[in-house]
């Protein structure tokens, strides 16, 4: 089978990592809780520190610090998110005891491996760094099914999301047109990065997005879970290939 997506061949899919691929909530919660803690500021609930994600760790710091009713310093913020990276990348760092409780959401490994079979280049772009990424998705067993991973702090990708580059400097890591790829992502940020790169983009309603109904989003789409992924871009290419039949008899 050979993927599109509205009768336009796909050779590329796109994923975020944080609310699309993997549930890192939990993590995020732990990590920043231990860095407010270090800082005399009291820890917040996870469902709370999940409406925060969605622009990156120093928006979240920001967040946290007007959340707990706290004015800091510019140079105290600065070093509470160093904290934070420090405890969010122990967390993944197996020589430190871990102690990670993310994990991949429902459909994704069998979604990634049917693509992969369909031929297609896959790649994580976050804005999380991308060392830590590598090891989040070598840990769940995710890892061999991508060709790149690009990070918010790869310089060569020049910029983050929700700018375009990243996601055109993953296009052309991999011998990919823009218009020829998909990004699949969970928030305003993804659709965002998408809409500048100038590719479609589908979204999954059980992400993060700043805690707004990701249903609202003004996307190409939605699915449910990963594991429709395939089959609808399979689909896509069966009704274009059968609209394309009916105007020929006609």
């Amino acid at each position: 089978m050979t993927p599109h997506w509205h009768g336009r061949p796909l050779h590329a899919v796109l994923f975020d990592l944080d609310g699309t691929l993997v549930d890192t909530a939990a993590d995020i919660a732990l990590a920043l809780g231990r860095a407010l803690a270090e800082q005399r500021l009291p820890a917040l609930p996870v469902d709370q520190v999940r409406t925060m994600i969605g622009r990156g760790a120093a928006v979240l710091i920001e967040r946290a610090v007007e959340a707990c009713g706290a004015v800091l310093a510019a140079d105290a913020q600065g070093a509470l998110l160093a904290r934070y990276h420090h405890h969010y990348a122990a967390l993944h760092d197996e020589l430190q005891g871990g102690g990670s409780t993310a994990r991949a959401y429902g459909g994704a490994p069998e979604a990634l491996a049917a693509l992969h079979e369909f031929g297609l280049r896959l790649a994580v772009v976050t804005n999380k760094p991308q060392a830590v990424a590598l090891r989040l998705l070598q840990r769940l067993g995710l890892s061999p099914w991508f060709d790149l991973v690009v990070g918010g702090d790869n310089a060569d990708a020049a910029g983050r999301k929700p700018g375009g580059e990243p996601l055109l400097h993953a296009c052309d890591a991999m011998g990919v047109a823009p218009q020829h790829a998909l990004m699949v992502g969970d928030s305003a940020v993804d659709v965002a990065a998408a809409r500048a790169a100038g590719m479609p983009v589908l979204c999954v309603p059980y992400g993060y997005n700043e805690g707004s109904d990701a249903r609202a989003l003004e996307g190409d789409g939605f699915v449910d879970t990963l594991a429709e992924l395939p089959g609808r871009l399979t689909q896509r290419a069966g009704i274009a290939a059968a609209s394309a039949a009916a105007v020929a008899v006609a």
